[in-house]
């Protein structure tokens, strides 16, 4: 029987559980045991961290699976990368994902590829104010190796620094931060997947925030409001940059700003599905193209099916903040040109009291013509 190493096991990962069983697919889940629904769907579990690749790996040595994969996980793309290749699997370089998931060494990997980037200092403790000459306010303070919007806050002035880097050291994993010159200009992502090298594009998403300070995002829509005649040169140039950071196999999500014009500036890319559900439920939703099933095929060495299983349509996320947010559900399901797709668990107990994206209450999922 065919079959796949999954890492991680909590709902966003469910998603490509299923898909893998759905696809005659014997499922070997790996993951801190914490209840994570992923524990209970996967053929068999193995209660290992993800961030345990050489136990992952033993274990695999014995299971001899065809494929490792992820989806929506920073941490789980090292993971991925080391025992694939280890295993002589498709992926890519595990050297590669190391710069992946680091937002300074990807800053540097753009540079070096000819891909634009705002100016940038990688630190651990606060810098003297003389380190940011040449710098213009407002700035970004973001961790190095984090997603989620953990620990990442806008400053408009060199008093404001000391506090932001303090969060986002306390919230990185390495306990070092990046700053950067912040980009005016809405924000938005492109989905991609990529076969032996070559880059396909899937959708464009447009992002929405709570905004400055900690840039936490509200929802996700698809397809985005980008006008037809600046998508390509968009694309272009999110493939250049993809090629920068040498990513050759399985999903991409590239977060970028567009600017007056169509220019746009890329702020980070992962070698992964996009979280918030925008790869495992909007893509398939708004372009009826199985990016789940093609990170499959491509983890197990085969060609990704690419071709769409329904006709376009608009798929929108909203997440939920506070009591306010509750009745825009119930708004949702009462409206005639909605299709409600999914409704979360809903946890009243962070009503008010979100911090980042893990203490959201929960989110609702829906389609339009």
């Amino acid at each position: 029987m065919k079959k796949i190493a999954i890492i991680g096991a909590n709902s966003f990962q469910n998603r490509l559980i299923l898909k893998a069983k759905e696809m005659g697919y014997e499922t070997h889940v790996f993951a801190w045991q914490c209840g994570d629904v992923g524990e209970t769907t996967a053929d068999f579990f193995y209660p290992i961290s993800i961030v345990e690749k050489e136990q992952i790996l033993e274990e695999c040595r014995k299971i001899k699976p065809d494929g490792v994969a992820s989806i929506a996980s920073d941490l789980a793309v090292i993971t991925v990368n080391y025992v694939a290749e280890a295993l002589g699997l498709t992926c890519n370089d595990y050297k590669d994902s190391i710069i992946c998931t680091n937002k300074y060494e990807m800053r540097r990997a753009f540079m070096a590829g000819g891909v634009p980037v705002p100016k940038f200092l990688k630190v651990s403790t606060t810098p003297a104010e003389e380190e940011l000459a040449g710098f213009s306010y407002p700035l970004i303070v973001k961790p190095t190796d984090r997603s989620g919007s953990r620990g990442i806050t806008k400053i408009n002035s060199y008093s404001e620094l000391a506090a932001a880097v303090e969060a986002s050291v306390c919230h990185s994993f390495e306990k070092c931060a990046v700053i950067e010159e912040f980009i005016e200009g809405n924000e938005y992502s492109c989905e991609c997947v990529s076969y032996n090298g070559k880059h396909h594009f899937l959708a464009l998403t447009k992002k929405y925030t709570t905004g400055a300070p900690h840039f936490i995002e509200t929802g996700h829509c698809q397809p985005s409001d980008i006008p037809a005649e600046y998508q390509s040169g968009i694309v272009k140039s999110i493939f250049k940059a993809l090629d920068s950071l040498n990513i050759k196999n399985g999903a991409s999500h590239s977060e970028f700003k567009l600017l007056t014009g169509g220019d746009i500036r890329i702020i980070e890319i992962g070698a992964r599905m996009g979280g918030d559900c925008i790869g495992s439920d909007l893509v398939y939703l708004s372009t009826g193209v199985d990016f789940v099933g093609a990170v499959v095929d491509i983890a197990c060495g085969n060609a990704p099916d690419l071709e769409p299983k329904h006709a376009p349509q608009k798929a929108v996320i909203r997440f939920l903040f506070d009591e306010a947010d509750l009745a825009l559900v119930d708004e949702a399901k009462a409206d005639s040109t909605k299709n409600i797709v999914f409704v979360s668990d809903i946890d009243k107990e962070n009503m008010g009291k979100v911090t980042d994206s893990s203490t959201r209450m929960g989110y609702y999922i829906y389609t339009q013509a």
